[in-house]
C-alpha cells in the first residue's frame, strides 16, 4: 500500500485494486498548489471528513474528471449528489463493505460547514480496512474519549492524526490520542498550511519518540509504504 501526502489532510491511498483520495485541498493551498496538479489525480473514491473548504475545495473538480464516488456524511453526500456526482452517504458508527475493503465512519469533535455557511453535517473520521492493513484517519478533531473505542474493534497499522493545534489537537493531545487508539505508528497532518498551525517538526518527532512512538511527517508529494 502506498500513501502519498498532498498537504493539509489530503492523502492518496493506493493499492493494486483501488485509488482513494481524502479531503482534497490543493489549488487553494499555497504549500501544495505548485507541487501538485489536480488534473493528474484520478481516484476511484474521494473520502471527505467534513465540509470545511480546506478539506473539500477540489473535491468536485476531481470527482468530475475522474468519475470518483464521494463518500462522506449524509449532508455532504447530498450536496455533491445534487451536482451530478456519484456518492455514498455514511454516518457515525456505520460501516460499509466497499469492493476494495471495509470502512467505518467514526466520531470526530470539530465543526462542519461549507464555505457559504451552509450545513455540512457532523464531522467524522474513517477506519479503512484495505489489503490486510487498517488505517485510522481521524480527520479534524479534538482529543476525545471516543478514540478508546477504536482498539476494541481494530488493530491499527497506522493512524493519521492532526497535530497543528489551534483548530485541532496539538502535539501533546495527539500523543495522548496515540495511546487511546493503541497505535505506535503515526502519520501527521493538518499542520503548517496556515500561520495558526505551523509546528516545529523536530520537536513534534521528539515528543512521539519520547514515548517510543514513531511520527512521520511527509513532504508534500512524497509517499510512504505500509
Amino acid at each position: 500500500m502506498k500513501i502519498t501526502f498532498y498537504g493539509q489532510n489530503c492523502f492518496a491511498i493506493e493499492t493494486d485494486e483501488v485509488k482513494i483520495l481524502t479531503d482534497p485541498f490543493i489549488t487553494g493551498n499555497d504549500l501544495a498548489k505548485d507541487k501538485v496538479d489536480i488534473k493528474t489525480l484520478n481516484p476511484d473514491y474521494i473520502f471527505l471528513t467534513h465540509a470545511h473548504q480546506d478539506h473539500t475545495l477540489d473535491a468536485e473538480a476531481i470527482a468530475k474528471q475522474s468519475g470518483a464516488t464521494i463518500v462522506s456524511n449524509f449532508e455532504i453526500a447530498n450536496h455533491y449528489e445534487a451536482k451530478g456526482i456519484e456518492v455514498h452517504p455514511m454516518n457515525h458508527g456505520g460501516s460499509w463493505a466497499f469492493p476494495f475493503g471495509k470502512v467505518k465512519y467514526v466520531n470526530a469533535i470539530h465543526t462542519s460547514s461549507f464555505p457559504d455557511g451552509s450545513y455540512g453535517g457532523q464531522p467524522g473520521g474513517f477506519v479503512f480496512s484495505i489489503a490486510g492493513k487498517t488505517i485510522y484517519m481521524a480527520g479534524d478533531t479534538a482529543l476525545t474519549m471516543d478514540m478508546k473505542l477504536i482498539p476494541m474493534e481494530f488493530d491499527l497499522d497506522l493512524a493519521i492524526l492532526p497535530i497543528g493545534d489551534n483548530f485541532t489537537m496539538g502535539i501533546a493531545d495527539a500523543v495522548r490520542a496515540s495511546d487511546f487508539i493503541e497505535c505506535d505508528k503515526i502519520l501527521g497532518c493538518h499542520y503548517d498550511t496556515f500561520g495558526y498551525i505551523e509546528i516545529d517538526h523536530e520537536e513534534a518527532k521528539k515528543a512521539f519518540k519520547a514515548v517510543e512512538k514513531d511520527l512521520t511527517l511527509l513532504e508534500i508529494g512524497n509517499s510512504m509504504t505500509l
